[in-house]
């Protein structure tokens, strides 16, 4: 089952040369994984993970999802319930139901990342089965017990230069100043997701946002409000953020006066606002949001177009990110306009456009990042993180926007071990495009290696002011 070395490379010889010998140039450069949801606590802690089952499936929801969707209950995969209810399965467990369910992930990126973990970090050259679930348990399991397989070592030997955890407004980023105070030479940064204080739809949001105000000592008022994001966003800058992420269900933004905004904030503040003043308080909060970064330097991410949680039933027994999260038809070009108009002509201003919704791309968002200086796009996201969601990717949105309006690759993932994985799969991809490009003669092969190595590298780290 080794993993074939031309994997992903043109079918075409000339093509497939032309790949093999950009992607020899950046196969090893230093990983740079500005957006994740790895835990801090992994890096502050560096304790050994505890098994294989809490290693590959447990964290992560590409995996468990599709077990999920064939009938496996979340509770035989261990997944954490919110509720009280029941999830004692033993990791062993765990993982002879993966095992015997492995098949699913025939032709997913999931298998991909799956064995080139196997392959890279524990030398198993095998195809997971049932027979072999047991004997291969106890080989990572073993491994894992050593100090070689500990996240610090495995930071290292993964080559990372630099990777972002999402943190919530209200986290008291204790395993970052851990982190921090330990010595380690590791670069763990938070990024500000302040979501839970800003969409008065999420459930505990009335409990979360007196937290906020109370927590920073601010009134409760608009301007106290506010004065409070740029508090919390001072004191996760001052531990090494340079990002904040914002998960909104569209792209709405609004620019409301003064007077227009702090009226809707009490509506808001009271519980009295419906769905549309929800709707438009999320999207003042947006341009808000721009403002601030304008003043502090943070880049701004802003992910629309997931209805999140769209299982009712999973959502009430496990909370939030359990797989459940379904892509949306996104408009962007008016939802935008009002941030765009406000502050969209800023060139020391960074927003990173992502989007689940494909149609979206050479329609809208690459000719309003080929335009806005303020401006790029973010690399292919959760379902679109693949094969063939990176190529359309590259189709739809370089003609238009270039490749320099986009940020180059971030893995954006709960699984510590796919990072590799991912950023391998992502240059691979991208060498086999500009192939493409070469041979047929748009490009000549000194610069495609030059874009080779600014997508996997140096746009990210750029743009994310790394």
């Amino acid at each position: 089952m080794a993993l074939h070395p031309d994997r992903l490379f043109p079918v075409d010889a000339d093509a497939r040369s032309i790949a093999r010998r950009l992607y020899a140039e950046i196969a090893g450069l230093p990983i740079l994984s500005p957006h994740g949801h790895t835990d801090p606590f992994w890096y502050a802690d560096n304790a050994p993970f505890p098994d294989p089952a809490h290693l590959f499936v447990v964290p992560d929801h590409y995996i468990f999802r599709m077990l999920y969707s064939q009938g496996v209950p979340l509770e035989a995969l261990g997944v954490p319930r919110v509720d009280g209810g029941p999830t004692e399965t033993s990791g062993r467990e765990i993982w002879r139901t993966f095992a015997k369910h492995y098949h699913l992930f025939r032709g997913t990126p999931s298998r991909l990342w799956f064995e080139h973990s196997l392959e890279a970090v524990f030398g198993i050259e095998e195809r997971l089965t049932t027979a072999n679930a047991e004997r291969l348990y106890d080989v990572l399991a073993e491994a894992l017990t050593t100090e070689a397989l500990r996240p610090r070592a495995l930071y290292k030997r993964f080559g990372i230069e630099a990777i972002a955890t999402t943190d919530c407004a209200l986290d008291d980023l204790s395993a970052h100043r851990r982190i921090q105070d330990s010595g380690w030479a590791g670069r763990v940064l938070p990024t500000y997701r302040p979501d839970a204080v800003v969409d008065p739809e999420r459930p505990g949001f009335a409990d979360a946002l007196a937290a906020f105000l109370s927590l920073t000592g601010q009134p409760s008022t608009y301007a106290g409000y506010l004065e409070a994001h740029r508090l919390r966003r001072a004191y996760f800058k001052a531990l090494g953020a340079t990002a904040t992420d914002h998960g909104h269900p569209s792209a709405a933004t609004a620019d409301l006066s003064s007077g227009e905004a702090a009226s809707l904030f009490e509506t808001v503040l009271a519980g009295r606002a419906d769905a549309r003043a929800c709707e438009l308080f999320r999207g003042q909060m947006l341009t808000e949001m721009a403002r601030m970064s304008l003043d502090d330097g943070l880049v701004m991410q802003i992910h629309p177009g997931s209805w999140r949680n769209h299982n009712p039933s999973l959502f009430h027994r496990f909370g939030f990110d359990k797989g459940a999260d379904i892509p949306t038809q996104t408009d962007y070009v008016r939802a935008l306009r009002p941030l765009l108009g406000a502050v969209g002509n800023e060139p020391g201003l960074t927003v990173i456009l992502f989007t689940l919704d494909e149609t979206a791309v050479s329609r809208e968002l690459a000719p309003l990042a080929g335009h806005y200086p303020a401006l790029r796009l973010g690399p292919p996201w959760w379902f679109f993180d693949s094969p063939e969601g990176m190529r359309r990717f590259r189709e739809t949105a370089t003609e238009t926007c270039g490749f320099y309006n986009t940020v180059g690759f971030n893995d954006d993932t709960r699984a510590f071990l796919s990072i590799p994985a991912r950023h391998d799969m992502a240059r691979r991809v991208d060498c086999a495009f500009l192939a493409g490009l070469v041979a047929t003669g748009r490009l000549d092969e000194d610069e495609a290696a030059e874009v080779a190595t600014d997508l996997a590298y140096r746009l990210a780290k750029e743009a994310y002011k790394l």
